[in-house]
Order: C-alpha cells, then structure tokens, then sequence
C-alpha cells in the first residue's frame, strides 16, 4: 500500500524555488490582513477576498513586523526576491487548493508592485524643527 504524499511536499518537490517558510509566510500574511489589517473584503457568500496588491503589501507590513531590518535577508532566504515571488507562491498554493481566487484575479496582479530593493528599509523620521 502506498502513502498519500502531502499536496505541500508534493509541491515543494515538484517547485524548488521557495522554502516552506514562504509559503506558511504568505499564509500568515493573508490572515494578518484579514484579521489585523482590517483589509476590505469582497467575495461571494461573505469570504474574505483580498487583492494580489494588498496581500503584497500586508506580507510587507507584515515582514517588517516580524523581522524588522532584517525582513528582506529573511525573505531573500526563503528563496524570495520580488512582489512576483509572491504571486508565484500564491499560485502554486491555489494549484493544490490551500488558497482560493477569484474570477478577476491574475497572477500578473502581484508584478512590480513595489520595489524589494528598498521596500523593507527602515524609515527614520526626522524631529520636528519646532521640538523645544
């Protein structure tokens, strides 16, 4: 008798690119915008939908959370590199049906969305000029 491989070890067998940290990350981050973010939702029969743009930027927002200055190193680690990795990885998990899309959903939505180069900067703000 054979063993059912798990649809995730199938996955990452069959796509080598990422870790599986990505992939629970984008996980994470999905309900991180749900839930934290308050993201508007849009879906049939009250699910919760969330744009390529938007999970883009709660897996940003919540990168830097997680990681701090180190969020891009952590990424770059797991294989990922781009907004597009994003989408490639949010696309191998609806393949195996651990994420769900929409009919106006593309892949393309997670394209250039925003620069990985300095995206995960740290911003410092500066004091304001009327400090006492």
């Amino acid at each position: 008798m054979s063993e059912k491989i798990h649809p995730i070890v199938e996955l990452l067998q069959q796509d080598q690119r990422y870790h599986i940290e990505a992939y629970q990350f984008v996980r994470e981050a999905l309900a991180y915008a749900q839930e934290i973010m308050k993201m508007p939702t849009a879906g049939e029969k009250g699910e919760h939908h969330i744009s390529g743009q938007q999970l883009c930027e709660a897996i940003r927002q919540y990168a830097l959370e997680q990681f701090g200055f180190m969020a891009k190193t952590v990424l770059n680690s797991w294989g990922v590199y781009s907004t597009a990795d994003f989408g490639e990885i949010v696309y191998n998990l609806i393949r195996i049906k651990h994420m769900k899309k929409s009919d106006a959903d593309r892949r393309e939505d997670f394209d250039n969305v925003y620069d990985f180069a300095n995206a995960f900067d740290p911003v410092f703000e500066q004091p304001s000029s009327n400090a006492s």
